[in-house]
């Protein structure tokens, strides 16, 4: 099942093996709502509750490529949802911290991520926009909903040299970002892709 995303993938251009590994390692059909395991092949998004869906494959696997993971870095993931990103981070990283603000889906990812053998990625509910200053800074960050602006604690606990990948609202689509770190400011690096996502909810959007 999962063969087919990896070409699908492949065949927009992003040929990282190590992103390759982590598309065929991590079963998607263990990361979505039972009811849909069928569709998990597909590279499609699917709703996982809360009016939500997660995103499909192809546009995930776009962000993490853009953030070049070596597996030494520590990753802050805002917004786990079922948690098959999580799992796809945690295969490139060292270490994933991930924040959801709904309970339930938290609770569903952990699951998800102790039954695929997961052990180097942290589920925590709370403000995703807050980040999690205790455990900064992030040699990369990714967001997977969409805000005007990268809020400021994300772009405060992001070190220096590191890369984050968030959804920008446009007037036409959410613009899928690359940013840096360089002498302790956030920069604009370019566009990835057009796109449609949640919109980001927190006290700093």
């Amino acid at each position: 099942m999962d063969g087919m995303l990896v070409e699908t993938i492949r065949r927009m251009g992003m040929t990282d093996p190590r992103l390759l590994g982590a598309v065929a390692a991590v079963p998607r059909d263990r990361f979505v709502p039972p009811r849909y395991a069928a569709r998990a092949g597909q590279d499609e998004p699917i709703p996982i509750g809360h009016g939500q869906p997660t995103s499909q494959p192809s546009l995930i696997a776009q962000m993490i490529d853009a953030l070049r993971l070596t597996g030494a870095e520590t990753v802050l993931e805002i917004g786990t949802g079922y948690g098959y990103q999580t799992a796809l981070l945690a295969y490139l990283a060292e270490h994933v911290f991930s924040v959801e603000r709904h309970a339930d889906l938290a609770e569903h990812a952990r699951d998800n991520l102790a039954a695929a053998g997961v052990t180097n990625a942290q589920v925590v509910v709370g403000d995703g926009t807050a980040g999690l200053s205790e455990h900064a800074p992030f040699d990369a960050v990714i967001v997977s909903a969409a805000a005007a602006a990268v809020p400021a604690p994300l772009a405060e606990q992001l070190a220096e040299g590191g890369r984050l990948v968030m959804p920008i609202m446009s007037s036409v689509a959410d613009v899928v970002t690359l940013y840096g770190k360089r002498h302790g400011r956030l920069e604009r690096r370019r566009s990835l892709t057009p796109a449609s996502f949640v919109p980001l909810v927190g006290k700093h959007v």
